[in-house]
């Protein structure tokens, strides 16, 4: 099963960058969007062997979930306990073996004004998390907005205490894995550096590679057995973050 998780900063402008192109060359079973910056009537992306599932933020341009599934889920859920769907920060699919969680989680922006919202949805997130994988197994891809490890930017030490760097966020991440989680990237490449999926746009910083690795496909520890490939598509443009790319061995 090939899945993948890709913000795209903007919906309507990565269709206008080649988004079209990569997601039917992709062929994903399950592609999940973040950042669409849109609500579904705003435009149309017509795809024949894929059903949509939206989350849009009701303030238009802002934030906003999408996944799109070649197989028709049992059911799709929005939001964690009617919480955050104002933002449309988070889409579950529940399949026969799996839920199917896509997150866009909060920045903690700048001086981290935002970071008790933040720490509020990381604690429901994880929770959420937890309850459903005591049903089956978890699969949580994203733009989950933290740097987890020192390898995991190219300058750790100048970015302690900013926005996806801090302490807080960064420890909130190793109780979602100490909780029963895998970062399927680092289970397969543990020491693997200058391994990025996002990169301001200032300073030519992905001409050079100085990036940040911040979206992630995170899996219940059931499913560790079943990891084949995780993939970081750096050379997909279209956004200021690229795709990633889990394959799993799964029906």
């Amino acid at each position: 099963m090939k899945l993948i998780s890709w913000n795209v900063n903007g919906l309507r402008a990565c269709l206008q960058k080649g988004f079209s192109d990569f997601f039917f060359e992709s062929d994903a079973d399950l592609f999940a969007v973040q950042e669409s910056k849109m609500q579904r009537e705003q435009g149309e992306f017509f795809t024949p062997d894929h059903l949509q599932f939206w989350s849009s933020a009701q303030k238009k341009g802002y934030s906003g979930t999408v996944v799109f599934s070649k197989k028709e889920p049992l059911n799709a859920f929005y939001g964690i306990d009617g919480k955050y769907s104002d933002e449309g920060r988070l889409i579950t699919l529940e399949f026969d073996s799996f839920f199917f969680v896509n997150s866009y989680t909060p920045n903690a922006q700048q001086e981290l004004r935002r970071l008790p919202y933040r720490m509020e949805y990381e604690d429901d997130l994880r929770a959420y998390l937890s309850h459903l994988s005591q049903k089956k197994s978890v699969i949580l891809c994203g733009d989950l907005n933290v740097a987890h490890r020192e390898i995991d930017l190219k300058n750790p030490k100048a970015n302690v205490g900013n926005p996806g760097f801090s302490d807080e966020e960064r420890e909130k991440f190793s109780l979602l894995l100490e909780a029963g989680f895998t970062d399927t990237f680092r289970f397969l490449y543990p020491d693997r550096t200058d391994a990025y999926s996002w990169w301001s746009y200032r300073m030519r910083a992905r001409e050079r590679n100085v990036g940040w690795r911040i979206d992630y496909f995170v899996t219940s520890r059931d499913l560790d057995e079943k990891i084949r490939e995780h993939r970081i598509l750096s050379e997909v443009l279209g956004s200021d973050h690229c795709p990633v790319e889990l394959t799993l061995e799964l029906s």
